[in-house]
């Protein structure tokens, strides 16, 4: 054996795990982060991410104050004609209440809503996402870290180029305006 040949290691037949339950979900705030999303569900989140997705007939807005994180927070809102760009999930069902958590479903923050979105050339019906239950009549600006980590899930999970530069924009006019 020469010193480049690769190691060889012995293979064991890998342990057989019972099938997992799973559900879909579409985030579009700062969930979209893989790495904020492992903060609150305390698990690596980056293998369950199946990709860009659009949710049709919708449209983003910051109608929400989160007093955790002292500013305006995304939500949807129904919106013929218009579009949200997101990513789609295929998370464990064991992440469901931790996620509920997360989004404040308990305190009456958001509530889930079953979407159908599109990923991939594929469309994915009862998708979950979460939608804010008493909307603000005004938008909320975002703080700089949630406008930071917003942006690192839309570009890291390839949202299209045009849809970032659009919430960059939305995000930054709201600041300028406060």
């Amino acid at each position: 054996m020469s010193p480049f040949d690769p190691p060889s290691f012995e293979h064991s037949a890998p342990e057989r795990l019972p099938p997992e339950s799973y559900f879909h979900y579409f985030a579009y705030g700062s969930c979209m982060c893989p790495v904020d999303l492992k903060r609150s569900l305390r698990e690596n989140t980056h293998p369950y991410v199946v990709g860009p997705a659009t949710l049709k007939g919708y449209r983003l807005g910051f109608h929400y104050y989160s007093h955790q994180r002292q500013c305006g927070a995304l939500d949807i809102s129904p919106a013929p004609g218009c579009e949200v760009q997101g990513v789609l999930y295929r998370l464990p069902l064991r992440f469901s209440d931790r996620l509920d958590r997360r989004e404040g479903v308990e305190q009456g923050g958001y509530r889930q809503e079953h979407v159908t979105v599109s990923s991939g050339g594929r469309a994915y019906i009862q998708v979950r996402t979460y939608v804010v239950v008493k909307k603000m009549p005004v938008e909320v600006p975002p703080n700089d870290w949630y406008f930071s980590v917003v942006m690192r899930g839309a570009v890291t999970c390839n949202l299209p180029e045009h849809y970032c530069w659009s919430l960059f924009e939305h995000m930054r006019g709201l600041q300028k305006a406060s």
